[in-house]
Order: C-alpha cells, then structure tokens, then sequence
C-alpha cells in the first residue's frame, strides 16, 4: 500500500485506513507497524462522563476554535453498538455536522464493539491512522456509559470528565471510578440550579485525594457548552495540563506506560485467537459433562487446556 496520499491528508484514503484497520485482520496489522514511524506528534484529548452531559456539544465548540488557531482535528466518537448491525450508530457525527465538513476536521464513528469501558478496542488504531495523517489534535469521546469509561485514560494524554449538576452527590461521584482518571472537569449546563452545590461537592472530593508538591491537582471548570461558554478556559485547561506534563518529565513517562499496557493487550489477544481453535472448543466441550456431575473442577479443565496449548508453543 502507498502510504503518500495519507500522509497527506487524503480524507479518502484517510477513510479507507481506517476502515481497513478496523477489521483487525493481517493487513490492518501490516499497515499499523507500516505507518509507525509517522506516530507521536498528535495530542491526545478524551472526553468522557455520563450520557447527556453534553460531551458531544463540548467537543463541537471546542474543535471549532481549535480550527481557528489552523488546528487540524480528528475526532473519534465512540457511538453505541446497532443492535441490528453491529456498526455505531452514528449520533455524534449528526450533531456535529456543522464541523463535519471542514477541510481540517475529520469525523469517524466507532462502534463500542461490546467494550465495557466506553472506548472501542480498535480506538487506538484509528488514532495511530489519524496522528499519520497529520492532525495535530485527536479528540476521543466515548460512549457515555458511565462507571466503566476508565480505559480512556489508557488512550488520551489528558482525560477531560465532563458531569451536569444532576450527576449527584459527592458520595455517587466518588463512586463513578471517573473521578479517579481525569485531569480535569467540566461541569456542563452550569446555569442550571445546584451548579455550585455540585462544584463544591467536586472540591470536597478533590481534597480528598492524596497530593503533594508534584501532584497536578485537577481543575473544575463550569460550562454552558449550547452557549460556547467557558470553552476558552477548557483549551487553556489542556494546554496548561500539557505543560505540566512536559515540564515536571511526565509526558513521555506516560506515554511509555500506556505503550506498555497496549502491547500487553496486544499479546493477549493473540494469544487468545491462538488459544481458542476448534481443537480447544471441542475439548472443553467434551469435558464438560465432568464439571456439571461434580467430578472435575473448571479450574483443572483451564490447567489442561493451558498446559496442552504450551506444548504447541
């Protein structure tokens, strides 16, 4: 495959990439490793939190001034799964169509593919496509399904979480496991009644969490996203969180840790596909009549297969 018209921002050829790379199969694989030397320059930005929040609008506004700094934008938003067709539903882009067409922005829905954790697991590659294709920003929204959109924070270098005064009381925001990856918050439709009990409640929290001199302590920005209000502060909240990183010798750090964690997922798979064969399947299945009468544990099914699969190895 010649890679030029990508590197050059060939929207088209751009599209067929990451539709390709999508799939997941051996060529998808031979283009990932083909176009690495390309990878790194892009910032990674993810916006996360509950559905309804308004990530889509804020996303929306901000790609819109990023355009005006002549910023190149790829944005990736993770839609949920068609229950008829597999494929995203597409929602995000619709409500972006504004943007949608401009020259410096390119759009592509994903479909969750059944990832609990709100990102899909092919949301990495299209960005590696994207980062080749030259765009200086890659913007990465998930699905919105609250609790278990942690894995965002494997793929962004600053994870933006972004909440509404009706997300709750300082006690469910704790729980949500969001508090815990963002870099900084949003709280969305900020003229609503109870914004600044839930900026409070969100201060509670961060106090909470231990800090020292080194620690980048999060910041809490209100937004009215439908007005393009407060916009401004959250570019300056990226750029500043950034900063931090770079400065402090993070930035590389962990980049290298989120590296780390891929090629584990990588090998896992793999060894996964390799794993579970015909052969394997019609092994376990003959050997679970034994587990239901009691006579064998799942435990030493799982021993035999693994030990069976290291031999081949």
């Amino acid at each position: 495959m010649n890679f030029d018209k990508l590197f050059n921002n060939d929207r088209r050829t751009l599209a067929r990439t990451i539709s390709i790379v999508e799939r997941g199969n051996n060529e998808s694989v031979e283009i990932l490793k083909s176009i690495y030397p390309k990878v790194g320059k892009a910032y990674r930005v993810g916006i996360t939190g509950p559905p309804g929040a308004g990530k889509s609008t804020i996303t929306n506004q901000l790609t819109k001034i990023l355009i005006r700094q002549n910023k190149k934008v790829g944005i990736i938003a993770v839609d949920p799964t068609s229950p008829f067709t597999g494929g995203a539903l597409l929602g995000d882009r619709v409500r972006m169509n504004d943007i949608g067409n401009n020259p410096n922005v390119f759009i592509r829905s994903m479909a969750t593919r059944g990832s609990l954790g709100g990102l899909s697991k092919k949301a990495n590659d299209v960005a590696d496509v994207m980062d080749a294709a030259g765009y200086d920003f890659i913007l990465l929204e998930t699905v919105g399904v609250g609790q278990s959109e942690l894995d965002i924070a494997k793929a962004a270098d600053t994870t933006i979480v972004v909440l509404v005064p009706e997300s709750g009381d300082a006690v469910q925001a704790m729980k949500a496991g969001l508090m815990e990856i963002a870099d900084f918050f949003v709280l969305n439709k900020s003229d609503r009644p109870g914004a600044n009990r839930a900026v409070a409640a969100l201060n509670t929290i961060l106090t909470l969490r231990y800090h020292d001199a080194t620690t980048y302590l999060p910041k809490i920005i209100s937004t009215i996203a439908s007005e393009n209000k407060g916009i401004e502060e959250v570019l300056n909240a990226i750029t500043e969180h950034k900063n931090y990183l770079i400065n402090n010798d993070k930035f590389l750090k962990q980049r290298l840790e989120r590296i780390k964690i891929r090629v584990k997922e990588i090998v896992e798979e793999k060894l996964r596909s390799e794993l579970w064969n015909s052969e394997t399947d019609s092994s376990l299945l003959s050997s679970l009549e034994k587990v239901i009468s009691g006579n064998i544990s799942p435990y030493h099914i799982a021993e035999d297969i693994f030990e069976q699969f290291k031999i081949k190895i």
